[in-house]
């Protein structure tokens, strides 16, 4: 990665040092060009005005190669006068470009390789008041020879921008790459990153999603910390109600105890099984993965009532509904079991002859008179495995996994779920979902 960058930075200087070169060349270029024309057009007039040209031809006026070319031409293109050649060899200008422009415009000019010098020459035409036409010819560098003359100037600023540009190109690499270097060898330790403004908001997505996957592994360690701790107590118990069956150790009277025994502990094993399992499939779900329908809240948690009602009267527990419907978009079977799940705690943690109130209005609450939650727990309540009251949440049957259950099905719905307690008083859990659909 640092070698492409250097060879970038390199490769954008070279370009432009190229182009820079050039485009100033054929600028100065074009300059150079004004300026020889309009010297040549201020001399043509000066001859003009003089009428010097009647005199240079009598005389037979010669230039030195490296002075000016004078031509008189007659307004037919025939060669007049010419001072560096005999007129009579020289054939007749008319189609020459400058010579057609001077004799529509009253002025022309062109640059081109002059078969009689050898060399690139301007030419600069102006037709007089006679209808003759005064031509003057300058040699001068062409564009090319302006191009040699840059040559050493453009190698030598193109070796020392070479120089600068690995300088700068090492400089700057090293600038861009040293905190993703120290990031990746200090994850734990972002914060000590010196890092530039445009890489900040990088920096923190990396550190959030750091976070967020020791966050994740710390709970997954613990979820299957808490997991082989909680199948341990009733898988010893079975096992060690079976083999005294097994060995003959216990009487007819006992054997029926130890096989209740067994009973329940599969049944609290299956239990948490499928806590675990549908915690598990509500973690890796997404908003596609669900059923999505309408919901009414306020009929859904009418059903719940009905089927939670036989264990109420088992905990002599009464269970009332009361309120609105209330139309959401969601998983029907995923929200009668947060439905189910919150009347089953209310009970569960109820005392005798205490009630549970079921309320549907814009929200969902639900609200017992039971134990309450101690305020220093409420925190931990929607955690895997978190129990106020160990021994009456075995006693009851709880897996400790509904009130967890229950929050990642809100989240899913995209609903918040709040919870208020007083210990000794009840507790009242409410949910709200964020987006609601007008009744049907």
């Amino acid at each position: 990665m640092t070698k492409k960058i250097n060879l970038y930075f390199i490769f954008v200087i070279a370009v432009a040092v190229l182009l820079s070169v050039s485009f100033s060349t054929v600028v100065s270029y074009k300059l150079f060009q004004k300026e020889v024309f309009a010297d040549l057009a201020s001399f043509a007039g000066l001859i003009e005005e003089l009428d010097t040209m009647e005199q240079m031809k009598r005389e037979e006026a010669a230039q030195p190669e490296n002075e000016l070319r004078i031509t008189w031409i007659a307004a037919d293109g025939v060669v007049l006068y010419d001072s560096y050649t005999k007129e009579e060899i020289l054939e007749n200008h008319k189609d020459r470009p400058e010579i057609r422009k001077a004799m529509q415009d009253g002025e022309g000019t062109s640059v081109r390789r002059s078969q009689t010098m050898g060399r690139s020459i301007f030419f600069y035409a102006k037709k007089t008041k006679d209808g003759t036409l005064i031509r003057i010819a300058k040699e001068a560098g062409s564009i090319w020879n302006v191009y040699e003359n840059m040559l050493p100037v453009t190698l030598a600023t193109a070796f020392c921008s070479f120089l600068i540009s690995i300088f700068i190109a090492r400089r700057l690499t090293k600038a861009f790459i040293k905190p993703i270097e120290q990031m990746a060898e200090d994850m734990e330790h972002l914060e000590n990153v010196t890092v530039y403004k445009e890489l900040t908001p990088f920096v923190e997505k990396i550190r959030s999603q750091h976070e967020e996957v020791l966050k994740n592994a710390k709970v997954r360690q613990e979820f299957a910390a808490n997991v082989s701790h909680e199948l341990k107590t009733p898988l010893t118990s079975i096992s060690g109600y079976a083999e005294l069956i097994a060995n003959g150790m216990a009487s007819k009277k006992e054997g029926r105890h130890f096989a209740r025994e067994i009973h329940e502990n599969a049944q609290r094993l299956l239990a948490m099984i499928n806590d675990i399992l549908q915690l598990s499939e509500l973690e890796d779900s997404d908003e596609s993965r669900l059923s999505l329908e309408q919901v009414d809240l306020f009929a859904l948690a009418g059903d719940c009532v009905k089927m939670i009602k036989p264990m109420a009267d088992k905990y002599s527990v009464s269970v009332s509904l009361k309120g609105t419907p209330l139309f959401v978009c969601g998983d029907k079977r995923l929200l009668e079991e947060l439905i189910y799940n919150l009347c089953d705690n209310a009970i569960r943690y109820n005392k005798k002859g205490g009630h549970v109130w079921v309320t549907v209005t814009d929200q969902l609450i639900i609200q017992d008179d039971g134990i309450g939650i101690p305020k220093k727990c409420q925190k931990q309540v929607f955690e895997r495995f978190f129990r106020v009251d160990k021994s009456r949440s075995k006693k009851t049957g709880g897996t400790g996994l509904g009130l967890a259950i229950v929050k990642h099905i809100a989240q899913v719905h995209n609903a918040d779920i709040s919870l208020d307690s007083d210990e000794g008083l009840g507790t009242t859990i409410c949910v709200k979902f964020l987006e609601l659909l007008p009744p049907v």
